[in-house]
């Protein structure tokens, strides 16, 4: 680890292509961030299913390699998978995103200063799985909404590292260009928080893992400004800012993720995993 540390903080300088890692790490609990993992709701047996990732393609390192900007590109998706009429895992709706982001990450005494801007195009659909073949119409006569935000987001964050504990908190305003429905708002607001726990678990198969929480608050109007809470327990086995998988309870209230349903509030019990890349 030490070792490590003495590479990056000494050697790095200049650019460099394709790069070790991420410079700003997705945020947990934040369900517009790439990930390929998970979430069965327990009380319906739906699945929320993510497919996606973000991959730092450049970066650029200064003051002897404790600053460094990136350049990266984010593709994912999340799809809302139902039974219906026997069928099982059948696609009900589906949310898509792509663009790409700049991060910056500056090493602090006991931590660091972080930052991402990021550019996404966000379109949502329903799916064949929303569809009554046998009738030949929409299930319950909901048809499909034209959904598509243009947003850019800019997030700041500070993360603190102490001898068995991580915690990273973080808050960020995006703007849209586009918004269809246009009842949208264009500005939204998120912050959140996270804490890891480093030496509570020990370590499973060599590797080390954590206890951890997160939580990100988000504020949107949908047309009306409301906000959505999403907290999540797990644990995770593998580096906490490296390559791992994570377990967790998740429970979330607000608006629903998929954008299809957007003006419907609901509240969510669920328990995922998901895998972490870099």
């Amino acid at each position: 680890m030490c070792l490590s540390v003495f590479i990056f903080t000494q050697e790095k300088s200049g650019f460099e292509f394709l790069p070790e890692g991420m410079n700003f790490k997705p945020l947990k609990a934040n369900h517009q961030e790439a990930r390929f993992g998970i979430l069965y709701y327990t009380a319906t047996s739906n699945l929320k299913v993510d497919i996606g990732n973000s991959s730092d393609i450049i970066a650029y390192y200064l003051n002897e390699g404790n600053t460094k900007l990136t350049a990266g590109i984010d593709f994912m998706a999340y799809a809302f998978s139902t039974s219906y009429a026997g069928n099982r895992l059948q696609i009900d709706a589906l949310d898509g995103f792509f663009g790409g982001n700049i991060s910056y990450s500056q090493k602090t005494e006991n931590g660091k200063f972080l930052g991402r801007f990021r550019v996404v195009h966000n379109s949502a659909h329903f799916v064949d799985g929303h569809f009554n073949v046998a009738e030949n119409k929409w299930i319950d006569d909901r048809t499909p909404i034209p959904f598509t935000r243009d947003m850019g987001e800019l997030t700041l964050a500070n993360q603190i590292n102490y001898n068995s504990a991580i915690l990273k908190y973080y808050g960020s305003i995006s703007y849209s260009t586009l918004v269809r429905p246009a009842d949208l708002k264009k500005y939204s607001g998120n912050c959140g928080v996270e804490v890891a726990f480093t030496d509570i678990l020990g370590k499973f198969l060599n590797k080390s893992t954590q206890l951890y929480f997160a939580y990100h608050f988000s504020l949107v109007g949908i047309p009306e400004y409301m906000g959505n809470s999403h907290s999540m327990l797990g644990i995770k086995a593998g580096e906490w800012e490296g390559k791992g998988i994570s377990l967790y309870l998740s429970y979330f209230n607000g608006n629903n993720v998929f954008s299809e349903y957007y003006k419907d509030r609901i509240e969510k019990f669920g328990i995922g995993f998901f895998v972490d890349f870099n």
